[in-house]
This record gives structure tokens, sequence and C-alpha cells, in this order.
């Protein structure tokens, strides 16, 4: 992701570990509750828009393109700040979420509990 260098420094562009796609996993938070939104992929495009226009942007890997967070829903993500995480393969984006922000209709993509059943009771 060396076009992010004049942006951020070629230090901490250098960091970013994408994967063989030349993405890198998006987990988006409400900013000021901490509520967990979704999980999106970034390109270098992505990030770079992201960052500058402090719109969320991320890369469809269905559609093979950009899309603004509600572009086209209206529920847009106005982002307050993004983080790098140790290892330099994932970010965090805090937004101001406006409306749901999963595609149901929902407040949050994480909106299907799984039941974890233990070993003891699976017997």
């Amino acid at each position: 992701m060396n076009g992010l260098a004049p942006l951020l420094g070629p230090s901490v562009a250098a960091r970013i570990r994408p994967d063989g796609d030349g993405l890198i996993p998006a987990v988006v938070q409400q900013y000021d509750t901490g509520e967990l939104l979704m999980l999106a992929w970034m390109n270098e495009e992505a990030l770079l828009r992201t960052l500058m226009t402090k719109r969320a942007t991320y890369f469809s890997r269905s559609r093979g393109t950009l899309w603004v967070k509600g572009e086209t829903s209206g529920h847009h993500q106005y982002v307050t700040s993004v983080a790098l995480d140790c290892d330099g393969d994932a970010l965090l984006v805090l937004v101001d979420q406006v409306g749901p922000a999963c595609h149901t209709g929902a407040r949050t993509c994480f909106h299907t509990p799984l039941d974890i059943i233990s070993q003891q009771e699976s017997q």
C-alpha cells in the first residue's frame, strides 16, 4: 500500500499488510458506544478515500468495486478514526453510524446469535 505513504508516512504505510488479493479487513464500531457494527474489506484506494473524505469507503469482493457506505441506502458512516492493529493485517474503523449498518435493516450485522454447547451437554 505504497500510495498511502504520502498521507501516513512511509513507516506506517509499510506496516499495512493486505492479503494476497490486496485487501485488509476493517472492523467497524460505533465511535461513542463501542457497538460492533460490521466487518468490511478495504483495498488501498478504499482506505485512502476513507482517510481523505472521512466517509467509510469499502471494497466489495462480490462486485469487485469500491462502495461508499450509505451512498444508496442513506445509512452513512462518518469516520472519526482509523487504527491499524499490531500485526498490520486489520483495521479498526470508528464511525458515527446514521441508520442501520446492516443491509438487512438491522442496526448491526452481528444479529444472529450462535448457541455454544459445551462438550458435556452434547454427550
